[in-house]
């Protein structure tokens, strides 16, 4: 069934009677040419992908609980490419050009909304920053202005400008980026990929990996031992614990990211904004209200909830930001695992062993990334060779030293 304007009209004029379930709900087969863990935005986008671009079939997904249950609907929505170094640029450009085109290729509203990004700028250090990132961006054929304070407040004239600690001086803005509804992305990529014919399994868990003469042979699940020539595994912050089945320890912690949203208000904020001076993100959801966060909690956790210093300090950095919300109430709090990675950067690679492929280490930006990830991932299964945007996405970058720091924090995971 195909989507559009004509059918929902046709669908209401004949009392809804004709839509169909999104996606089949299948029992496993006893073995398939892939297997992909992890049924998540990455892990669907790669089966998606895998199907429709690099012409593969007999592809199964995994997914311990139900589709797009983990990480891909619990995040900001925030898509950007607004990166500096040569190793992120090129793959976070090639990511929102994805985005760009994506609901017209799986035919699925994912409200995908370019309404730009504006990083604030609160020292002149920080300017000369922000004028080297715009310009490595535009290098890469991305886009970037640089704002002055004036422009910025034309824009959002109630920020705090004149903050004794915190002067806005101006912003980078890119004007491409902007948010996505994160569970259409889950259901628009399941629904393609079912499509294609995909078997997208839920409630199979993977509780072991059979593994001969340093071969994959297939993983042992809560429905029973299921064959595969190939499986890669794409399952964010439980990264390490999939990867233990497979006797391999992985240059990655988790950490539990919060997400907050505040009740229902007026207009106010129409892009998303970024506060330079301490670790605050915030857009404006279709019903109102403030959707923000900022740190992660710095202690490892595989819980999907934080704890409240974190909280206070998301707070205040609102209120440096915007006096305004102080009356504001919070509405809910929700975490996610990330899987933060020892450079802030992503892992897209084989493994030592054969036929084992890793996709993680995504720390903040594994939403974003979440189109390019899939395309990519599924090139390095389909060809056993990495995209040109992910080649620098390797295991061995840490061993010869060739590591993507964006913020220059070195081997502390919980700083990125």
């Amino acid at each position: 069934m195909r989507y559009s304007g004509f059918r929902v009209i046709a669908e209401a004029l004949t009392g809804h009677k004709g839509w169909k379930p999104v996606w089949r709900d299948p029992d496993p087969k006893p073995d398939y040419d892939y297997i992909i863990i992890g049924g998540g935005g990455h892990g669907l986008a790669t089966a998606y992908y895998l199907a429709k671009e690099f012409g593969q079939a007999r592809i199964a997904v995994l997914e311990k609980g139900y589709l797009g249950g983990g990480n891909v609907g619990r995040n900001t929505t925030i898509i950007r490419s607004n990166y500096l170094l040569d190793g992120n640029e090129p793959f976070y450009e090639f990511s929102l050009k994805l985005w760009e085109g994506l609901e017209q290729d799986f035919n699925y509203n994912a409200m995908v909304s370019q309404r730009g990004i504006i990083n604030l700028i609160h020292t002149d250090a920080q300017r000369d920053a922000a004028t080297r990132r715009g310009n490595a961006m535009i290098l890469h054929g991305a886009d970037a202005r640089l704002l002055s304070r004036d422009e910025v407040r034309q824009m959002y004239p109630w920020l705090n400008f004149d903050n004794a600690r915190f002067p806005i001086k101006g912003a980078l803005m890119q004007p491409r980026g902007g948010t996505v509804r994160h569970d259409a992305v889950a259901w628009g990529y399941a629904r393609g990929a079912d499509q294609r014919g995909v078997d997208l399994i839920q409630n199979c868990e993977v509780t072991g990996m059979r593994i001969e003469n340093g071969r994959i042979k297939g993983v042992e699940t809560t429905r029973g031992y299921i064959g595969a020539k190939k499986v890669g595994v794409a399952v964010a912050g439980s990264s390490s614990k999939v990867m233990a089945h497979a006797g391999m320890r992985l240059p990655i912690e988790s950490h539990v990211l919060q997400a907050f949203v505040s009740e229902g208000l007026k207009p106010l904020i129409d892009g998303v904004m970024t506060f330079g001076a301490g670790h605050f993100y915030v857009s404006q959801s279709d019903k109102g209200g403030l959707v923000f966060g900022g740190d992660i909690d710095g202690y490892n956790s595989y819980a999907q909830r934080g704890n409240l210093p974190v909280i206070e300090d998301v707070a205040e950095g609102g209120m440096a930001l915007m006096p305004a919300i102080g009356r504001v109430r919070l509405l809910r709090t929700w975490g996610g695992i990330m899987d933060m990675s020892m450079d802030g950067s992503p892992i897209i690679d084989k493994t030592h062993i054969e036929g084992l492929y890793f996709n993680g280490g995504w720390c903040y930006g594994g939403f974003k990334a979440t189109p390019a990830s899939g395309w990519c991932f599924a090139h390095l299964l389909a060809k056993d060779e990495s995209h040109i945007t992910a080649r620098a996405y390797r295991f061995d970058r840490f061993l010869k030293g060739l590591m993507i720091d964006e913020k220059g924090q070195g081997a502390t995971p919980n700083l990125h």
